[in-house]
């Protein structure tokens, strides 16, 4: 008996291409898009384009047809609103910047859908994903860097726990993105030369504080002062939730020199400025820590992290220094380390685990 793999098809061609590779190795295959847009307007969620849109759906089903295989939408309104909108929106006005493709693969595109998934009798649930999975010696699975740096995904995948990892497939990782879309064009796919949809799927416009505004209400902060590290008053801003850290543009602050966001302060709405030395660190602490290549940290241990998903990564000393909290040393100093941004620890090519990056 064929086992059965639930893909999820965001109507993208990574997505669709992954469907077909397993299919011609012989598993059998069943299409699913998540339903997650909010609003019930067709022609508003159809504006949101990317993984929300119809038009994602109508661009999966006739892949699906093309493929042969059965194409289901799952509604996962719900948990998309709670475990990544809200969660966007609350970090934000706490003046920290979160990454909510990590929220969405983690508790969305994982959790949910793979119990689903799991209910209806499938084996394994896959994923576009640039990105791969193995099992290490140790007996535990990692995710592991994908043919392509240039694609490599792995970034937003360390979240995810041993038992998600033990049914997941990742067939698009052994490839690089033209070779993917060869695949696709020579199958015949429409989706071949769609583009990357490059913004959050939730803020199609790439305006954060409005939407942030729009959801947040009367929590809006209010405008406060921009200070040096030391207090000194350099002038008003619009609020903290339009900032982040290593921020230059849109600063409005006339000082004869180049100056970046080096701090965001919610207890006092202020947003601590400072030269562009003053945006460099060489440590950080993180909590919420989730192992995946090592079972625990004893001791310290030299890795390479990644503080933001265009990181090249650095090499750093790491260290437990609570249950739940672990200190990286940086050996270069390294910018804009950014609370609220994942710290994701490698060792050989493989996600050891990682963590929120809670203060630098």
């Amino acid at each position: 008996m064929r086992e059965k793999v639930v893909v999820g098809m965001s109507g993208g061609v990574d997505s669709s291409v992954a469907a077909l590779l397993l299919k011609r190795q012989g598993y059998d295959v069943v299409g699913v898009t998540m339903q997650i847009w909010q609003e019930e307007s067709p022609s508003l969620a159809a504006e949101q384009g990317g993984c929300c849109g119809f038009s994602a759906v109508e661009d999966a089903r006739r892949v699906a047809q093309i493929l042969d295989i059965p194409h289901y939408v799952m509604n996962f309104r719900r948990e998309f609103r709670e475990k990544v909108m809200d969660y966007f929106v609350a970090e934000y006005l706490a003046g920290r910047t979160p990454n909510p493709c990590i929220a969405c693969n983690r508790y969305v595109k994982w959790e949910s859908m793979l119990q689903r998934s799991l209910e209806i009798g499938a084996d394994y649930i896959a994923t576009g994903h640039y990105a791969g999975i193995a099992r290490l010696a140790n007996g535990r699975y990692a995710i592991k860097n994908a043919a392509t740096a240039k694609k490599d995904q792995t970034y937003a995948l360390y979240s995810l726990t041993q038992e998600q990892l033990a049914h997941t497939l990742m067939p698009v990782g052994d490839y690089t993105k033209e070779e993917i879309r060869q695949i696709a064009e020579e199958a015949g796919l429409p989706v071949a030369h769609k583009p990357d949809s490059q913004e959050i799927c939730f803020i199609p416009d790439n305006d954060y504080a409005a939407f942030i505004d729009r959801e947040a209400g009367e929590r809006v902060p209010k405008p406060g002062c921009f200070v040096t590290k030391d207090g000194e008053v350099l002038g008003r801003h619009l609020g903290i939730t339009h900032y982040t850290v290593g921020q230059r543009k849109g600063l409005n602050l006339s000082m004869g020199h180049p100056v970046f966001v080096t701090q965001i302060r919610p207890d006092t709405d202020e947003v601590v400025i400072g030269g562009a030395e003053e945006v460099f660190g060489t440590s950080l602490v993180c909590n919420q820590i989730n192992y995946m290549g090592m079972e625990d940290l004893r001791g310290s241990r030299e890795v390479l992290a990644k503080i933001r998903y265009a990181h090249a990564g650095e090499k750093c000393v790491i260290e437990k220094t609570g249950e739940d909290q672990i200190h990286c040393m940086f050996q270069t100093p390294v910018r804009a380390i950014t609370p609220g941004q994942a710290v994701v620890f490698y060792e050989d090519g493989y996600v050891l685990g990682g963590g929120i990056i809670c203060s630098s």
